[in-house]
């Protein structure tokens, strides 16, 4: 008989990880409430060791055995940097400083509130076992959650708009400045929690050496041709990843620090776009499966949907409350706090690479990145059905007369 190969039993892992997810969205027609993105993630969990691997544990074992899991995490890498690159490259902080007042009024209290509540709700987690990573620091664990809970997904965010036909009216742009600006507190506080004292020389030197780097990049970008900054890019951005991971920080704290010292003028819009999209196509949805492949239900089923359900109403209620506030003090129209709150819910990827990072450093537990990964879902599924019939009735409202 036939044994397979790695390479075989690896096609197998790929035919799984495209064919069920489409299967399901196509069939089961979610687009509404769980575009193709979300269902790719719930596949993930769903084919992880906590589903797939209790049903099917000699099936599980067969297709994801180590050789192949090694290869998944390769391509996974090299996406999701890809990824975070192409999100720190279309920060547009121009905007967000030419309305500095108004954007950071918002923005502050759509971060702060929902970091608040989502510290609250860690604190409480902490008093029972199994949260905690081996290498967390109370502090880390606290703050790590706290964010994650007050994180919005600027790409997700960009296709949920785009998919509502408002990304390019004043009101999406607002609400790109509102989250472009969290984008850069979030990898700044992500920095801070991964703050190693051991290697602080590396980090000090790393920032020193990035900062004279990115002179020299930005210099010589602005003497190519558009075909040839693609390249450099990409050979700009392993660079950032391998240096900012030596430095015992994170290579995606160096994929996105490599795209937002860019200029996103500096690459045509269209070829960016369908870059992002043939991204998400081809090479996302190992990722995915690759972060899956990291729920743990160890703690006890009920205690993980337990801690996600907590953690959804401290980033939900937070990120409302935290925005109708703005609301009041920046004295919006009726309903349009309501709508950039749901708007701001999106999470899936950034918060779910977030967690990532954090379980890497075996800063919290597989129990915890799993609590956090259904938090993320649940959340990124609410903001589509929740913002439609909003902004429904604020668009009719703002065409009758008078």
């Amino acid at each position: 008989m036939h044994a397979m190969t790695t390479s075989e039993i690896f096609l197998i892992a790929l035919l799984l990880i495209f064919s069920v997810p489409y299967l399901i969205w196509r069939g089961l027609r979610t687009e509404y409430y769980a575009p193709l993105v979300v269902v790719q993630i719930i596949c993930g969990i769903l084919l992880g060791p906590g589903v797939l691997g209790a049903v099917f544990p000699g099936y599980y074992g067969f297709v994801f055995n180590p050789q192949v899991i090694g290869a998944l995490n390769g391509i996974a890498w090299w996406a999701v940097m890809i990824f975070v690159w192409i999100a720190g490259l279309e920060l547009d902080l121009k905007q967000a400083w030419a309305r500095k007042g108004e954007t950071s009024v918002t923005a502050g209290l759509a971060l702060a509130v929902p970091l608040i509540f989502g510290s609250v709700a860690a604190l409480f987690m902490m008093r029972f076992p199994g949260w905690v990573g081996p290498d967390g620091a109370p502090w880390q664990v606290v703050l790590g959650i706290g964010m994650a809970c007050a994180v919005t997904a600027l790409p997700i965010l960009v296709l949920f708009m785009e998919k509502l036909e408002i990304l390019r009216q004043p009101l999406g742009q607002r609400v790109l400045r509102y989250a472009s600006l969290d984008d850069i507190a979030i990898w700044g506080v992500l920095a801070l929690i991964l703050l190693d004292w051991d290697r602080v020389g590396r980090q000090a030197g790393f920032l020193i050496g990035f900062a004279v780097a990115t002179w020299m990049i930005r210099w010589v970008m602005q003497r190519l041709q558009e075909r040839d900054r693609w390249y450099v890019a990409l050979i700009w951005l392993a660079a950032c990843g391998f240096a900012a991971d030596w430095a015992g920080l994170h290579f995606m704290v160096g994929a996105f620090l490599s795209g937002a010292v860019l200029e996103g003028d500096w690459f045509d819009r269209k070829r960016m776009d369908l870059f992002r999209d043939h991204v998400l196509l081809a090479i996302m949805p190992v990722f995915f499966l690759s972060t899956g492949l990291r729920t743990q239900w160890d703690v006890g089923g009920v205690a993980v949907f337990a801690a996600a359900a907590l953690l959804l109403v401290a980033s939900v209620t937070g990120k409302l409350a935290g925005v109708g506030i703005a609301g009041r003090i920046l004295k919006w129209k009726k309903g349009e706090a309501s709508i950039i709150g749901w708007l701001l819910q999106t999470k899936a990827l950034i918060m779910i690479i977030f967690a990532n990072i954090l379980l890497d450093k075996a800063i919290i537990t597989n129990e915890t990145f799993t609590a956090l990964l259904l938090m993320a879902v649940g959340s990124t599924m609410l903001s589509i059905p929740m913002v439609t019939p909003r902004l429904r009735r604020l668009l009719d409202a703002s065409e009758k007369p008078g």
